[in-house]
């Protein structure tokens, strides 16, 4: 395989991108042949320092980089890399509106986390949230947030420009108990991830960098309230290989009111699929619903923390995610060596179970989440130290 030539028509592509800003995700037919491809780049950029960088990878073994719109020209490499299309992603909330400080938030209450907080806060457990940043300077957040990073401007902290990264980080950790409000594990850390803009959207290319850095900076918790409609295999893999070293994957299913499918990547089964509930503990009238949801969680009309200091009330399974991390940090404080798979056995036999309407078929439509149940079940199952 030329090496050399595929890394010279990629940079070319980078001079010239498509008026449209099309991004295309590459991987190779052979994970080993991305080996190969990684050193002749380094070995090409000793020789030609000016030149470009090319987004790469290493956990991905792919190229992510915007190319021109067209990638006919890359028919001579047809055998050996996959294309595919650097999707649009948005977060999953719909309006919000300004708010006071909770105290200790509705939905916080409903899951009993409050009662679990004499046995665990979430101390030391790691949470990365792949999001629009945080609030740095919130008085609720300031000693829940790590550094983190920045995936749109590396060179910055991923402070927040939209507000619905705060408003997640607010729910899972916020710590004042004096004035503000206290999240579902007060004392867990979050290290916000900044892959998505002003607008709350990002590219399926720095999800799957932020899923990456999350891996190497060895989350337990990785926090995924955004979705598509479509499948990405380069998505499906990170996440793979996220679950795979042991990280938990807490993702949002969707604000379409769907009975038969969810978005991805909460479609996938290495992650935790959740759904939203209200404060009647019914599921949310916007929530996806049905046989692809794990668990659910309050997700409607839920006040938290927001940029610039203040609060405001959202609504969306966004909402709903953030408590399911919560309460598994909460877990995992108490046993940390309990395993992606067993941590979703354990939120479906612990849940409460949400009610149908009247008129509906089955007595039962799904389960909510429950934290001191959950971390009650949980410490039975905790190894002895030998």
């Amino acid at each position: 395989m030329d090496y050399t030539g595929l890394i010279q028509m990629l940079l070319e592509d980078m001079e010239s991108p498509a008026p449209s800003g099309a991004k295309r995700i590459i991987t190779f037919a052979d994970p080993r042949h991305y080996d190969a491809f990684e050193l002749t780049l380094q070995e090409l950029k000793a020789l030609h320092p000016d030149w470009p960088d090319l987004p790469t990878s290493r956990a991905l073994k792919a190229v992510l980089t915007p190319l021109s719109g067209s990638a006919k020209h890359l028919d001579p490499y047809k055998n050996d890399i996959l294309i595919e299309e650097d999707s649009l992603v948005q977060v999953h909330t719909l309006a919000n509106k300004t708010s006071q400080g909770p105290g200790i938030p509705y939905g916080v209450k409903q899951i009993q986390a409050p009662k679990a907080w004499s046995t665990s806060t979430g101390y030391r457990i790691k949470i990365g949230v792949i999001d629009t940043g945080a609030d740095y300077y919130h008085p609720d957040l300031r000693g829940s947030l790590a550094k983190g990073i920045n995936l749109l401007n590396r060179h910055m902290l991923p402070f927040d420009d939209n507000g619905h990264g705060t408003h997640i980080a607010g729910t899972i950790a916020a710590a004042n108990s004096t004035e503000g409000m206290i999240g579902v594990a007060p004392r867990a850390t979050i290290y916000p991830v900044k892959a998505f803009d002003h607008n709350g959207s990002a590219y399926v290319s720095d999800i799957i960098q932020g899923i990456d850095w999350c891996i190497r900076n060895r989350m337990h918790i990785i926090n995924m309230s955004f979705g598509m409609k479509t499948r990405s295999k380069a998505l499906l893999e990170i996440v793979n290989k996220a679950y795979v070293s042991g990280i938990s994957i807490i993702a949002s299913s969707g604000n379409d009111s769907k009975r038969r499918n969810i978005d991805y990547p909460a479609k996938y089964p290495q992650t935790i699929s959740v759904g939203a509930t209200d404060r009647h503990r019914r599921i949310a009238s916007f929530s996806n619903r049905g046989e692809f949801i794990d668990i659910y969680a309050p997700g409607d009309k839920i006040i938290s923390s927001w940029t610039q200091g203040k609060y405001h009330e959202m609504s969306g399974t966004s909402m709903a995610t953030s408590h399911v991390s919560g309460a598994i940090a909460l877990l995992l404080a108490q046993n940390p060596d309990l395993m992606p798979d067993e941590i979703k056995a354990l939120l479906q036999q612990t849940a409460t179970p949400i009610k149908s309407r009247k008129g509906q078929r089955r007595p039962v439509e799904g389960l909510e989440v429950n934290a001191l149940k959950l971390l009650k079940e949980g410490m039975k199952k905790k190894k002895p130290k030998p």
